[in-house]
């Protein structure tokens, strides 16, 4: 079988496509010994076949092998760090759907933050472990592990998860509770504004 071409310098082979496949698929560092022994090749030729593939993509790939606890891993090109985070972020978002109520406790959770369930269901006035639970299951929010206290004490606080779904920095960054009041008048007025544009119409339209 002929070779496929990557670039002017660098000849991909069957040997070549055949561990590339075999390390998009791991989800696990593979060392060179056990790609050639599944392969059944010599490890030094599945060395050389890694280092043809890693050759072929400098420069010229989103992608890169990298070589970690002895094997090698596909990974994502290092300059594309921000551009992959931020579509994970996006990804992540989209896989969470969240009720109103979720959305209600995890931002008495971010504000007041570290907090207890009592101090969340005194503030909210209704029962909130459920939604409690869902939060922790999405990786929201969490929990100090040292802590043994009763489940009403146990002090909940933010993710690092959840600043980079809702693509903030630091807690500090969080708007104020004054800048979110507002921009729920400045909503509450355009909504009024909204309502009004209509009835005015009419009356333009009777006075014709």
């Amino acid at each position: 079988m002929q070779p496929t071409e990557r670039s002017d310098a660098v000849k991909i082979g069957q040997i070549e496509r055949q561990i590339e496949a075999l390390l998009f698929v791991s989800t696990q560092p593979v060392t060179a010994a056990e790609l050639a022994d599944h392969l059944g090749i010599s490890t030094g030729r599945a060395e050389e076949a890694i280092a043809a593939i890693k050759k072929s993509y400098e420069g010229r790939s989103g992608l890169t092998l990298l070589n970690l606890a002895g094997g090698w891993q596909m990974a994502t090109a290092p300059d594309l760090a921000d551009v992959v985070d931020s579509f994970s972020s996006y990804l992540s978002m989209q896989r969470i759907r969240l009720s109103r109520a979720a959305l209600e406790t995890l931002s008495v959770i971010a504000y007041n933050q570290p907090v207890t369930m009592a101090e969340i269901e005194e503030i909210r006035s209704v029962r909130c472990d459920r939604v409690v639970e869902t939060l922790l299951k999405n990786g929201l929010i969490d929990r100090p592990h040292r802590e043994n206290r009763k489940k009403s004490q146990r002090r909940y606080r933010t993710t690092n998860k959840f600043l980079e779904i809702f693509g903030l920095s630091s807690i500090s960054a969080l708007p104020t509770l004054e800048e979110l009041r507002e921009a729920q008048n400045d909503e509450e007025n355009a909504e009024e504004d909204g309502e009004k544009l209509p009835e005015k119409q009419m009356d333009d339209e009777e006075a014709e």
